[in-house]
């Protein structure tokens, strides 16, 4: 039976730079938690602890948290099978082609070569490079690049997704395009995903859930439900007076944010 928390976070509150007077309180009193399947947006003003908290879950954060935090109801833990984290950065390796791009965590995880070449073949038809398996980074845009990191990224089959700006470098018409594949790729197998963005519009048109966090110490000022209806084409949205309507509420708890008025 499944979980019936996929992500929980309670009471959750990171400070660098240990118990000296300079240090910095990161992310303040945070809870929240997500539903196995959920896609939920992280959005707030830069430095208000977003990727904190996906380094947290991952168990790559190096200061000790207050409060606590689970995945899949284990405590986070470095190198976890369960989780697939996609950067903002495509960090391809400019020795290795699309398709050992693609097979590159199937490899850390010692699935047979055959196996993760079937499987990485088929994730880059998907994203759309089924053509380009065999070219270099160097032969590839960006838009391109970011492909096979999803490909990369959604190969590895596990249950929760962290995605940090994963579009963010991209030009707007490119950013639409993948954003669409994303969903195509999500549907398909409706993983958990935590998606931390900057985007607002991004954030409304992919997510089933939007948190909103204040300016540094982070905390949460809202946890928005998007209840616009699935299956979604990111381009359709664009004439959707309800799409519109989100976009003004979130950017006016942003705003909220950004000023310090937290209630």
């Amino acid at each position: 039976m499944a979980a019936a928390c996929a992500i929980e976070v309670r009471d959750l509150s990171v400070r660098f730079g240990g118990a000296a007077a300079a240090s910095v309180l990161a992310v303040d009193n945070a809870s929240f938690t997500i539903a196995p399947g959920e896609f939920v947006s992280l959005v707030g003003p830069s430095g208000c602890g977003k990727t904190t908290i996906l380094n947290l879950l991952t168990g790559l954060l190096a200061e000790t948290p207050e409060g606590e935090a689970r995945v899949l109801g284990k405590a986070p833990r470095p190198g976890n099978p369960d989780i697939a984290y996609m950067l903002a950065r495509d960090s391809l390796m400019p020795w290795r082609t699309a398709l050992g791009n693609a097979v590159y965590g199937l490899e850390v995880r010692n699935v047979a070569k055959a196996e993760r070449e079937a499987r990485a073949r088929a994730l880059l038809a998907r994203v759309g490079l089924g053509a380009f398996a065999d070219k270099y980074p160097k032969a590839l845009s960006h838009g391109m690049r970011q492909r096979c990191a999803l490909a990369r990224t959604f190969v590895l089959d596990s249950p929760v997704f962290l995605m940090d700006e994963p579009f963010g470098a991209l030009d707007a018409q490119t950013k639409l395009q993948l954003e669409d594949v994303l969903m195509d790729l999500w549907s398909a197998d409706r993983k958990t995903v935590v998606f931390v963005t900057h985007d607002l519009a991004e954030a409304v048109a992919l997510s089933d859930r939007v948190i909103v966090m204040s300016a540094r110490p982070g905390r949460i000022l809202a946890d928005v439900p998007i209840d616009l209806p699935r299956p979604r084409s990111i381009r359709a949205l664009q004439n959707d007076p309800r799409f519109h309507a989100l976009y003004g509420r979130l950017w006016g708890l942003l705003e909220q944010g950004m000023a310090g008025h937290v209630h």
